[in-house]
């Protein structure tokens, strides 16, 4: 059966602005369409994940992905939903961007080589030849002052100032659309929606210029429900590149999800049917405590992310906190180890100290300052209420020693079921 893309993107909560006439062209012939991804940085994010996905779904709905890398339009910088200019990346640190995303695109699109296989470009390629002033001749004389001004990445910025360097943006944008048009027969261009503006100026280039008609469609900027930006976790970004956000991390983020996060993203980021997501939420209202949908979220994002076998890594080493024992902890590598404890409480212990015995309460009160009294440390180790290294402590009278260390360095103590602290033993 032959999925409608529109409704598809519709009914997922992605569709934001879709240009008359598109539909129809979508359902009369197979159509080329593109997406561009600037290369601020070596790796894409989850924010770009929309992005991807809706690529992902224009090649299940028969048409052709053209994923664009701006190699020529990330010097100059994108001003759309920006409130201040950026940073322009020297052309050395541009080329590493280029690079660490173009090898994460490949891992998402389907590069075959028949009609329907997707493409990678860069409009480095294209742009680096073309001089200045042939460039205003040629494309410059299309768009008037009052039309580029219009448009509201422009209009936004105004009041506090805008280079002409990121005035000149939509420019270049356009006439990728243009040259995608005339090269590749691309009639369509995608974007999120603060990217509206580029896109129709691309589509009045073209009507312009080659006297076509082209086409474009914005998806639904992504929100969280309490009002925080999507994506920034107070540990900062989420990457898709796992040396810089690990699997585990990945996974955590998503298994962390509100409940009505949750409900939306489920039908953003991933493939599963309407049906099926709609029994899940069913499923999720029914017991909301047994988080249905947080647990088929993570593991569908994940796997398309990383792959399988770092999704189940990811689910074993989450598992390690609530039912792991010593000899778990002892099996995680120092990078994993660090990431299952990331954001606990750290204390800091000189290796000397641990050349003799010390004894627990001294351990806790003094050396750690995890609880205030050495009589409130000995009333709840006697209730059970206190680990280490996942082994309760059943005597006041236990000692520490460098024998503790896991991976030669930490020690890890619980405080009841869920306080965890980490002392660093240097």
């Amino acid at each position: 059966m032959k999925i409608n893309f529109i409704e598809e993107l519709a009914w997922r909560g992605l569709l934001q602005d879709v240009m008359p006439g598109l539909e129809a062209l979508l359902e009369k012939e197979l159509v080329t369409g593109y997406i561009g991804f600037d290369p601020t940085a070596d790796s894409l994010h989850i924010g770009h994940l929309a992005q991807i996905f809706t690529l992902m779904h224009f090649q299940k709905a028969g048409h052709k992905p053209i994923a664009l890398i701006g190699g020529a339009t990330g010097m100059v910088g994108d001003p759309s939903g920006k409130s201040a200019e950026r940073n322009l990346l020297a052309e050395e640190d541009l080329f590493k961007n280029v690079a660490g995303i173009k090898k994460q695109l490949e891992f998402f699109l389907d590069f075959k080589s028949d009609e329907f296989g997707a493409e990678l470009v860069n409009n480095y390629d294209w742009m680096k030849e073309y001089s200045f002033l042939n460039f205003i001749r040629d494309i410059g004389k299309h768009l008037t002052v009052s039309y580029m001004m219009a448009k509201d990445s422009v209009k936004n910025r105004l009041e506090n100032g805008m280079s002409f360097t990121e005035f000149s943006y939509q420019l270049l944008q356009g006439y990728d659309f243009y040259y995608l048009f005339k090269n590749k027969n691309c009639k369509l261009q995608m974007g999120g929606s603060d990217q509206w503006g580029n896109i129709t100026s691309g589509t009045e280039i073209i009507r312009r210029k080659a006297n076509s008609e082209a086409f474009g469609l914005t998806t639904q900027l992504i929100k969280k429900a309490d009002g925080t930006k999507f994506g920034k976790t107070e540990s900062g970004t989420i990457w898709l590149d796992k040396t810089k956000t690990s699997p585990y991390k990945f996974y955590q983020f998503w298994i962390n999800t509100s409940d009505v996060d949750a409900k939306n993203f489920i039908k953003i980021f991933t493939f599963l049917s309407k049906n099926t997501i709609e029994e899940l939420i069913m499923d999720h209202d029914k017991d909301p405590g047994k988080r249905v949908l947080q647990k088929a979220l993570s593991k569908e994002i994940t796997t398309t992310v990383h792959g399988q076998a770092n999704y189940l890594s990811a689910i074993e080493t989450s598992s390690i906190l609530f039912n792991g024992n010593i000899s778990d902890l002892f099996k995680l590598n120092e990078d994993t180890f660090l990431d299952v404890f990331d954001g606990v409480p750290q204390f800091n212990l000189n290796r000397k100290e641990l050349e003799k015995e010390i004894n627990v309460l001294d351990f806790l009160v003094e050396k750690t300052s995890i609880m205030p009294s050495k009589s409130e440390a000995k009333k709840l180790i006697l209730g059970g209420g206190i680990s280490i290294n996942k082994v309760k402590t059943e005597s006041h009278e236990y000692n520490i020693s460098s024998a503790h260390l896991i991976n030669n360095k930490y020690i890890l103590i619980q405080k009841g079921k869920r306080n965890y602290y980490l002392c660093i033993v240097n």
